[in-house]
């Protein structure tokens, strides 16, 4: 058995020390380590051995293992060390050759009017809330005021996970969510993806982003409300920016609006953009439902406050004359480098 294993270990150190590369080295390996190896075949025969001679035996089997893993390991820095050795000598740099230009990235115009709108409403005294995309149906529905036989809560509106479980249709579950663990005064924007179930179109998408925005302190009324958005839009859209307010229906809130903006295009003339009506409509708002707040646990006879809900490429198509909203989640190049 010892002269079987020293005529093992001289071949396998004739082998190894003859492989060029990594892939002799590797069939020289399998040979005599592998699962159908030389030594392998060895420890298998160990049942046919005098129970008495067994330690020895592999006690002598191991250590030409190790001796040939330690021979293998030696081979392998030699070898890495003459391929590095070949492409330093045969590779050379040519030092006066112009460098190539590096190609740096530029923000997507979700991100920069996003960025944009962050930082008027953080200069306003805003804070930034954030939650999940996967909502319970309290957060996304009841607690916004929405019952059971409301149309929103139908599957053609809204993709549900499970009876209990849907993707969040608006950011406005943060605003619950911010009452909950927080008491006044409130002043949050939550931005963030929301889902609906909706064709895809020019101007629809399943996944699109909103920012929805909450104020709650003692005393608040319509007119902060108004002043508030009068505000921003003027910071975004420049200061001749005029606005108007129309009655409009929001089960969250009471009374409830809509902000249009006069089309800085043709200053209320009527143009293709606003489609000959001189306005173009950027936002919800109104004043948080009583019901809101109460079930948010604050008291509607102390507090009140306002809300509001800006679709974001709605904004960004406006700001940078974009007809078509796919062309925001195409990835392509062409109209990326644009912006």
């Amino acid at each position: 058995m010892k002269e079987k294993l020293q005529g093992i270990l001289q071949a396998a150190r004739e082998q190894l020390a003859a492989a060029a590369d990594a892939r002799a080295l590797d069939e020289a390996r399998v040979k005599f380590l592998g699962k159908k190896g030389e030594l392998t075949a060895l420890l298998k025969g160990m049942k046919d051995v005098a129970p008495e001679e067994r330690p020895a035996v592999g006690q002598m089997i191991n250590d030409v293992r190790a001796e040939i893993e330690s021979v293998i390991e030696k081979q392998k820095e030699a070898i890495e060390q003459a391929a590095l050795a070949h492409k330093l000598e045969s590779e050379t740099l040519d030092v006066t050759l112009p460098g190539e230009e590096v190609v740096i990235g530029k923000k997507h115009p979700l991100n920069i009017v996003l960025d944009e709108l962050k930082e008027i409403f953080i200069g306003l005294g805003f804070s930034i809330a954030e939650g999940p995309e996967v909502e319970l149906d309290h957060y996304n529905f009841e607690a916004l005021n929405i019952p059971k036989d409301h149309p929103a809560r139908d599957t053609q509106d809204t993709f549900y996970v499970s009876d209990n479980v849907v993707l969040r249709t608006q950011t406005s579950p943060m605003q619950v969510r911010t009452m909950e663990q927080k008491k006044p005064p409130i002043r949050i924007i939550a931005p963030g993806r929301v889902y609906r179930s909706d064709a895809v179109d020019a101007t629809h998408s399943p996944l699109f982003h909103q920012i929805e925005g909450l104020v709650v302190d003692k005393g608040i009324r319509m007119s902060d409300l108004k002043g508030i958005l009068e505000l921003f839009a003027k910071k975004l859209y420049g200061e001749d920016t005029v606005v108007r307010f129309r009655p409009h229906h929001f089960p969250f809130t009471e009374p409830s609006a809509e902000m249009d903006i006069q089309c800085y295009r043709c200053h209320g003339a009527g143009c293709p953009l606003c489609k000959g009506e001189g306005w173009i409509e950027i936002l919800g708002c109104g004043m948080v439902h009583p019901k809101v707040l109460e079930v948010s646990g604050i008291d509607p006879e102390e507090y009140s406050g306002y809300a509001f809900g800006i679709g974001l490429e709605r904004t960004v198509m406006g700001r940078f004359k974009i007809d078509d909203i796919r062309l925001f989640y195409e990835n392509d190049v062409r109209f990326l480098h644009q912006f």
